[in-house]
């Protein structure tokens, strides 16, 4: 099969099933064989392993990966790209395109069953060119969910790939910043410009790998509270912590300074300077004296 990761080859695939490309569900189609390859060097593939696949497309990725794993169980939305792909990859016998949307799809169920078929080691790795707009849901998705993957190599937005990484201190620091680094350790591959897809997405992107931890970065006593503080410190970037939380009405200042005095924090510090190890000094102090429930609410979804 020739290259589909091409500007010829693309703009072909297209003209040829007449595809109707959805700027809706962010379908821009990789036509540059570098970025592919830097994707799959990255995730470290072998014939050994599962990947799940979302947001294949045409195919471009798609060709790469049958080509380094096990098998490659590719996630489409768009119905008319599932004809595409089977029909493009009719004689490839180690990928399973299925229609559906990956916010909602058991990945564990898809992975297990081939897994059980043909004999692979437990657990799989996600590689996506993913559509901007299911980014940060479908991570979190994943993560909050306890899913069993090994590894994620996803191409996102350049600014969401920053914020993953982003470290205490720094602007793009923030709630997701502490959710990923909690369960992962996250490193940023390479920054793609747009010039290498088609139709060119209005901004830049980034791969980023996340490699699951074998635990979580700190311990915590309760991951609900201590998610729940960390987005209260981050819901008014530019207030001090001990302003921050007080006005999300968890308590008044003085409690809120008390606290943060006990665990050696200072309380004019803002939140975005506050290490995950000191993040969870204080919901484990909180979660000890037993005073949670009254003073942090359920966290809104990270966004």
């Amino acid at each position: 099969m020739d290259r589909i990761a091409t500007p010829g080859a693309t703009r072909g695939i297209i003209k040829k099933y007449d595809i109707k490309v959805r700027k809706t569900l962010g379908q821009n189609f990789l036509i540059e064989r570098k970025f592919i390859d830097k994707i799959i060097a990255a995730a470290e593939l072998d014939k050994e392993q599962i990947v799940v696949e979302i947001g294949p497309g045409i195919g471009g990725l798609t060709q790469a990966l049958v080509e380094a794993a096990g098998h490659v169980i590719a996630l489409e939305i768009d119905q008319a790209l599932v004809k595409t792909l089977q029909d493009n990859f009719c004689q490839v016998n180690n990928l399973s395109v299925i229609h559906g949307d990956a916010l909602k799809i058991d990945f564990e169920y898809l992975t297990n069953e081939i897994s059980a078929r043909e004999r692979y080691a437990p657990g799989y790795k996600i590689v996506a060119n993913l559509p901007y707009y299911i980014s940060t849901p479908l991570v979190m998705r994943v993560l909050e969910e306890h899913l069993n993957f090994l590894s994620m190599v996803l191409m996102v937005q350049k600014e969401v790939a920053r914020r993953m990484q982003a470290l205490p201190g720094t602007k793009d620091y923030g709630a997701l910043s502490i959710k990923i680094q909690y369960y992962c350790r996250a490193k940023i591959i390479t920054q793609v410009p747009n010039t290498v897809f088609f139709p060119r997405p209005e901004v830049e992107s980034a791969v980023i790998k996340l490699e699951k931890r074998d635990q979580p970065a700190v311990k915590v006593r309760d991951e609900k509270m201590f998610f729940a503080l960390v987005r209260a410190a981050f819901s008014q970037r530019r207030k001090t912590m001990v302003n921050a939380l007080s006005n999300a009405g968890l308590g008044p200042k003085d409690k809120w300074e008390r606290i943060l005095e006990e665990c050696e924090i200072d309380s004019k510090r803002r939140g975005e300077t506050l290490s995950i190890e000191e993040f969870a000094r204080v919901a484990n102090l909180l979660s000890v004296r037993g005073d949670a429930s009254c003073c942090l609410p359920v966290p809104p979804k990270v966004r």
